[in-house]
Parts: C-alpha cells; sequence; structure tokens
C-alpha cells in the first residue's frame, strides 16, 4: 500500500498534466464539428447539438488549395531534414573525432550559434533572397535552413560515444574519412537523426515567422501561412470552418509524431546519457 501511493499521485498529476495538455486539441476538433451559431453559444460542450462537419470541412478543402499546400509542407521539411543531416553530420564527426587546431574554438562558436535566432537575421536573409531572386519560391523557405547548428551540436554529442577502436579499425580497413561517415557513424548515430528529424519537422511545420515574410502567393504556403490565408479568404466570423482547417493542417504533424514517438524517445535518451 505505501508503494502504491506514490505511484498513484504520479498517475494523477500525469493524468492532470494530459487533460490539460489535450483539452485545447479536443476543443479544437469539437469547435470543427459544429455550425457558427453553435460556436458562439453560452454553453461549453463538446459534443455538437446540430453537426456541420461536412459544411466546415469542405470549405478547409475549397477555400484554399489544401491539398498543395500539405504537399508544400512535406517537400519543404523533407528537404531541410535531408540538408541538415547532410551538412551536420560530418561537421559533428569532425568536431568528435578529428584533432585539429581550433577544434574547441569551432565547437563554441557552434555553442554561440543556439543563440541566434531567425527574427535576429531575417533583414539580411530577406534581402539577399530578394537579390539572388528567390522570393516566392520554395528554396527561399529551405535554404536558410539547410545547416543547423543543433543539428551539430546534437550529433556531436552522439559520435563521441562510438568507440574510438571502430573508427581506427574502419581506418586500417583502408575507409576514408568520407566513407567512415556514412558507412559507420550513420548507421550507429540514427537514433540521434531520427530525434533530430523530429525536432526540425515539428519546428518548420509549424514555422509561420519566415515564411510570411518570403511568401506571398497562396499556392506556395506552407501549412500555418496556408491557414492564414485561409483566415483572409471571406471566413470572417466562422470559426468552425476555421478549426477544421486547423485539424486538417495539425493531423499530419500529430500522426508523424506517433508513428516516430519510440524513435524520438530512443534518440534523445541515448544522446543525453552519452557525452
Amino acid at each position: 500500500m505505501t508503494r502504491a501511493i506514490p505511484r498513484m499521485l504520479r498517475l494523477l498529476v500525469l493524468g492532470a498534466g494530459a487533460v490539460v495538455v489535450l483539452f485545447p486539441f479536443a476543443f479544437m476538433i469539437s469547435t470543427s464539428l459544429k455550425p457558427t451559431s453553435e460556436v458562439f453559444s453560452a454553453g461549453l460542450a463538446l459534443v455538437p447539438q446540430s453537426w456541420a462537419a461536412g459544411s466546415n470541412y469542405a470549405k478547409a478543402f475549397t477555400r484554399i488549395p489544401m491539398g498543395r499546400i500539405l504537399l508544400n509542407g512535406v517537400m519543404v521539411c523533407g528537404a531541410i531534414v535531408v540538408f541538415q543531416i547532410v551538412f551536420a553530420l560530418p561537421a559533428a564527426y569532425a568536431l568528435a573525432k578529428l584533432r585539429f587546431r581550433g577544434r574547441e574554438a569551432l565547437f563554441a562558436l557552434v555553442l554561440l550559434g543556439l543563440l541566434v535566432p531567425i527574427h535576429a537575421i531575417s533583414i539580411p536573409l530577406y534581402a539577399a533572397a530578394r537579390t539572388l531572386g528567390l522570393l516566392n519560391t520554395l528554396a527561399v523557405l529551405i535554404v536558410p535552413f539547410t545547416l543547423s547548428v543543433f543539428a551539430i551540436f546534437l550529433f556531436r554529442q552522439f559520435i563521441k560515444a562510438i568507440p574510438d577502436d571502430l573508427i581506427h579499425a574502419a581506418r586500417s580497413d583502408g575507409l576514408s574519412e568520407t566513407a567512415i561517415v556514412w558507412r559507420i557513424v550513420l548507421p550507429n548515430a540514427w537514433p540521434a537523426a531520427s530525434a533530430f528529424a523530429i525536432f526540425s519537422v515539428v519546428a518548420h511545420w509549424n514555422d509561420l515567422y519566415w515564411p510570411l515574410i518570403a511568401i506571398s502567393k497562396t499556392h506556395l504556403a506552407t501549412p500555418p501561412l496556408g491557414l492564414l490565408f485561409f483566415r483572409a479568404a471571406e471566413v470572417g466570423d466562422d470559426y468552425g470552418a476555421l478549426m477544421a482547417a486547423t485539424v486538417v493542417i495539425t493531423a499530419p504533424l500529430v500522426l508523424f509524431f506517433l508513428f516516430a514517438q519510440r524513435l524520438f524517445i530512443e534518440g534523445m535518451t541515448m544522446t543525453g546519457l552519452k557525452g
């Protein structure tokens, strides 16, 4: 009994936290099923008295090119993740396993890079994109994020735990440093890569700041910007349709995280224990 009480208290606290976190999602789904008149009623019932799901979700897919917007999000997030891993893994390997002058100073610069938000460099990025003619293209959403200092930091912490004997054995077999990175390090660092991919996809799928600056055409919008365009497309106070569009845009991200949560937890646990 004495052991059961702390466990029950933990479960109660976790359950209360889950209710607080999940209630906005439940309210969003509930609102997407209601007509406008019921959304603004005095009560706060999650189950609709009359259903308007068909008209709300039809508006979500017809007011804006929802399919194209979701595809834009997938292409942008996928390209960013691939480029970030391709660039960050060799850099992390060099900082973790190669001996050269200035290595610690370079790593200090990586840590300083973690402190620089996109907002601080958005004006020079915008000026460069305009000069290169990249505004209103998907490239402008991808190129500024192809190098991630967070990815370098995360991979370095993981690669440091790979035994040096394994690296020396690969060199003895005649593998180049590039071959070691992709044939030895990447398979061993896959949990860290999976965890970072989830971080990256969540961050860039939800990013509104940079797309709002660089994109003004609806068919090039990413999901959050598409939701903003939807809000402006004569929706007015039709919050049922707005919440339906929000559900459509949020669902792929939730499903992606649920599918990859095991890899995420494994990657973060292994990365956190090694350093």
